[in-house]
């Protein structure tokens, strides 16, 4: 029932948006009782956080081909960090859902914090980033992404937002000026969304702007 009444809500999601979803609407759409979904959220807010959260993972996954193959630490960094944004930036209903799922709110047991978290302390570990510690590097990032999520979404941006949030990141991890050059701007391939994944489903119907890409 849980899956469902997220289901409903996704697809409700992808047509008004996750800040428009309402009780009456989930549970119409779902076709149960008022009682029944308190069983499993006690608000819209928490059933779109618990959704936010799915989303975010999703779009882990989604990269996960692209930034896998990838040894090096930092390449790997500003190749999610930009890659992220720039799906973000083609498809803002995504962003929407994570910056509601993002730091400070999230459970350290989401992806994002498990994945880029091991990334992070490995890479400060090993010397490839500045010594901090492991809370200050995750804050630094997720506070960042979500900073930079909300102003795609809300803002008018420069073409290569991306870019310049993956430079103050790398920066921000100690990595050389010429070496931040390089990485935040290396050719980019999009990862592709499955049309059976569920942030196809978010975004079907929804044509994303090319030129922003």
């Amino acid at each position: 029932m849980r899956a469902r009444l997220l289901e409903c809500a996704l697809s409700l999601s992808a047509t008004h948006g996750p800040e428009r979803l309402t009780i009456d609407d989930v549970i119409a759409a779902a076709d149960v009782s008022r009682g029944t979904f308190y069983k499993y959220f006690d608000s819209p807010g928490s059933l779109v956080q618990a959704l936010a959260v799915e989303v975010t993972n999703a779009v882990i996954q989604t990269m996960h081909p692209l930034i896998e193959p990838l040894d090096d630490l930092a390449e790997r960094m500003a190749v999610g960090v930009r890659t992220t944004l720039r799906l973000v930036r083609a498809h803002p209903i995504i962003g929407a859902f994570m910056v509601r799922a993002g730091w400070p709110v999230s459970e350290r047991t989401q992806q994002f914090f498990v994945v880029v978290g091991a990334d992070l302390r490995k890479g400060i570990h090993q010397g490839r980033f500045a010594r901090m510690h492991d809370e200050v590097a995750l804050n630094l990032l997720a506070g960042t992404m979500v900073g930079a999520m909300y102003s795609i979404t809300h803002e008018r941006v420069p073409r290569d937002f991306a870019e310049q949030t993956a430079g103050a990141i790398l920066r921000a991890l100690g990595l050389p000026e010429q070496e931040i050059a390089e990485l935040a701007t290396r050719p980019l391939a999009m990862p592709a969304i499955e049309p059976v994944a569920l942030l196809w489903r978010l975004v079907e119907g929804r044509t994303p702007n090319a030129a922003s890409v």
